[in-house]
């Protein structure tokens, strides 16, 4: 696994040895960004992006934004089979100012009252299994995270059927091999 463009075009991403973790495969990482820079149904200006990776894992969705010089990105992931892949993915970029991992559960630590910005995007890649989601998206939304124009991304396996609660629309959607990407907003 490789970051696909920016800075750091072609740098190794570090994977975990365990089957737990499911990484964010190239292809449809590429595509979420092709979507995300030419999409005519939302705009986000990427260099002026703040981006809350939720479910990190390795990295590999937040490491590929700030390859291509977003403002910030913070990273939540509380896996201990997985966290120290990401704190050495991140450290071998050296960009410290760019980024803060925070090692919460977040379903039980109340996080999103903790964040002090309003996202542009907000990157959803919980484990497959994981079929609380709703409450996630309820967090997001009362917790006023996610910038007027800012947009939510999940990644889900494509046999998945979502509920989404009230307020959030769908923008797109795309099968890619055994997994989905879903754009989302949140209606004003």
């Amino acid at each position: 696994m490789r970051i696909i463009s920016g800075i750091f075009k072609g740098k190794k991403i570090l994977e975990p040895k365990d089957i737990k973790t499911r990484p964010l495969k190239d292809l449809t990482k590429e595509s979420i960004f092709n979507i995300i820079i030419h999409s005519k149904k939302f705009r986000i200006n990427l260099k002026n992006s703040i981006i809350l990776d939720l479910f990190s894992g390795v990295g590999s969705f937040g490491i590929e934004c700030l390859s291509r010089n977003v403002k910030k990105v913070i990273f939540l992931e509380n896996y201990n089979g997985v966290l120290p892949i990401l704190k050495k993915n991140l450290e071998n970029l050296n960009l410290k100012e760019k980024f803060l991992i925070l090692e919460y559960d977040i379903y039980e630590d109340n996080i999103f009252s903790k964040l002090e910005n309003k996202f542009d995007i907000i990157f959803l890649d919980p484990p497959y299994k994981d079929k609380n989601l709703k409450s996630v998206l309820n967090l997001i939304k009362n917790g006023n995270i996610l910038d007027t124009n800012g947009i939510v991304i999940m990644h889900r396996h494509k046999n998945e059927i979502e509920k989404f609660p009230s307020g959030y629309q769908v923008i797109e959607k795309k099968n890619y091999g055994l997994s989905k990407i879903i754009f989302l907003n949140i209606l004003n």
